[in-house]
């Protein structure tokens, strides 16, 4: 018998214009989550209206409030807030009794397929040593859905479903620049299975680079980068395959110069070593060295 007993959580700050449609599509699910804990980051525009209305709607979407505004931050503060997320999802479960064995995050400007978590939760079922799963999460460009290329391993941070037994032996969320790289990472080290299903599908309905442009997009992932300790010579090669392959090339310059931005500044690094450890040797699990 499929266990399909999960919660879910999103950070969400002026998604006014997407919110409704990830929630339609989360509403619309084979298998629904226990509980659905929707953080709203301080939101200027109709957010809360939003929630508040499905809250009614749903008994089983439970909204949260943060009164103090802060910047758009895809660093610390979200990683606090994602926090703040599953612990109000788990308290919520304790408090009522109810059991889960899985644990799901999705930005709040996803769609997706009506089977997602019946999908994944299968996927689940299949592996035992199967920790985290997402999609090969679709982007819009130019009003074109595109699906990007990516290593089986490297899920979508804005859509996964992890094993509960993975997320407790990971130690759960930590507080560092991106809390779904150090969980994924953590969870590799661990040994168990991290994976990306093209076959189940969504789509991020906000236009990509939208937001912060291309530039500070991929400045932003060259800080992580380096925030992360990753080898210097691997940012080098994956800033010249972006340089060579992606449209527009200057991802890749902005990408090198995010990195070395941080470098001559001197900038904290994260503090886990084994974290560090893992992303200086990348290059070596790429290869099946990692040990």
């Amino acid at each position: 018998m499929m266990k399909n007993k999960y919660i879910l959580v999103t950070a969400a700050k002026n998604e006014g214009e997407n919110l409704p449609k990830t929630i339609q599509s989360v509403a619309a699910q084979t298998i629904k989550p226990l509980v659905w804990v929707i953080v709203d980051d301080a939101s200027t525009d109709n957010t809360p209206q939003i929630l508040e209305d499905a809250s009614r709607r749903y008994e089983w979407i439970k909204p949260i409030r943060l009164e103090e505004r802060s910047e758009r931050d895809l660093g610390f503060h979200l990683s606090r807030v994602v926090k703040l997320a599953f612990d109000s999802a788990a308290d919520y479960c304790r408090v009522k009794g109810l059991d889960y064995e899985y644990m799901g995050n999705i930005d709040g400007d996803m769609i997706i397929e009506r089977e997602f978590f019946e999908k994944l939760i299968r996927e689940f079922e299949k592996d035992s040593k199967l920790g985290i799963a997402g999609s090969g999460t679709q982007y819009i460009v130019n009003g074109k859905i595109i699906q990007p290329e990516g290593g089986e391993d490297e899920p979508s941070g804005g859509d996964m479903l992890i094993r509960r037994e993975c997320f407790e032996d990971c130690c759960g969320i930590q507080i560092t620049w991106g809390w779904d790289s150090t969980l994924k990472a953590k969870a590799k080290i661990r040994g168990w299975k991290v994976r990306r299903f093209e076959h189940v599908k969504a789509i991020e309905t906000r236009l990509v680079g939208s937001v912060e442009g291309y530039w500070e997009r991929y400045r932003h992932k060259g800080e992580a980068a380096y925030y992360f300790n990753l080898h210097p010579i691997h940012v080098v090669l994956k800033s010249m395959g972006m340089i060579l392959r992606s449209n527009p090339h200057y991802k890749g310059i902005a990408y090198i110069a995010g990195y070395l931005s941080s470098l001559l500044r001197r900038r904290e690094k994260i503090e886990d070593e084994e974290i560090r450890a893992f992303f200086w040797n990348k290059w070596r699990y790429r290869m099946g060295g990692w040990k």
